[in-house]
């Protein structure tokens, strides 16, 4: 299974590397964690939204709507799908303190890029997640002299207990086991791409000029 970071496709150089993936590892089944921003894409998809989208294509695909622009592309906001036999759920957006609290319909514009405490709690309702995608990261995976991570992450590994939690957003790669589950930081997809046994949820990331390195093996 081909698992992927942030794409920021709206860039040409980087959409043909997203899409040169594609062709050239023909994946049967992607995982992608957010800022994809191009969503026709040649084999079936499942990601989270990340704070860099299209914001209406996103709200039609919450809405189970299929735009015309889009193909092969599955949304995991707050819900979960059998992906390669693993239950795969995911958080959609990333964190604004003022505006968490409201309700998903009042955010408007760019401010849908946010996920709320509704978000949160739908996804903490979910059952039996071996994969948990979100765009933010828990607490303890990252540091710039301070921690950039997130709170309700913590309480959604707390709440779901995962075997493999894989987050976007940051643009390197980093790891650590975090309550019992082994959390992965990956790097942006025109730098590396990751590869995935649904068997072992053994994850190996790939530097494009380089082989495989092992990173996690659950």
């Amino acid at each position: 299974m081909l698992v992927l970071g942030d794409a920021h496709a709206t860039e040409p150089d980087r959409r043909e590397t997203l899409l040169e993936l594609y062709r050239s590892l023909e994946p049967d089944r992607v995982i992608q964690l957010g800022d994809l921003e191009y969503y026709d894409l040649p084999a079936p998809t499942w990601f989270v939204a990340g704070n860099n989208e299209d914001f209406d294509v996103i709200e039609a695909l919450r809405a189970g709507d299929r735009p015309p622009e889009t193909d092969n592309v599955h949304l995991l906001a707050s819900t979960a799908a059998t992906v390669g036999g693993r239950r795969v759920a995911g958080l959609s957006g990333n964190y604004a303190p003022t505006k968490y609290d409201l309700p998903r319909a009042e955010l408007e514009g760019e401010r849908r890029r946010h996920f709320t405490h509704e978000d949160v709690e739908r996804a903490a309702e979910l059952s039996d997640v071996d994969v948990l995608l979100t765009h933010e990261a828990p607490t303890g995976l990252l540091s710039y002299g301070y921690d950039p991570g997130c709170e309700h992450i913590d309480g959604l590994l707390e709440a779901l207990s995962p075997s493999l939690c894989l987050v976007g957003h940051h643009h390197r790669h980093r790891e650590a086991e975090i309550g019992g589950t082994s959390v992965v930081s990956l790097a942006p997809a025109w730098e590396r791409y990751y590869t995935l046994d649904p068997k072992t949820l053994a994850l190996e990331a790939h530097d494009h000029d380089r082989g495989p390195d092992s990173v996690s093996d659950r």
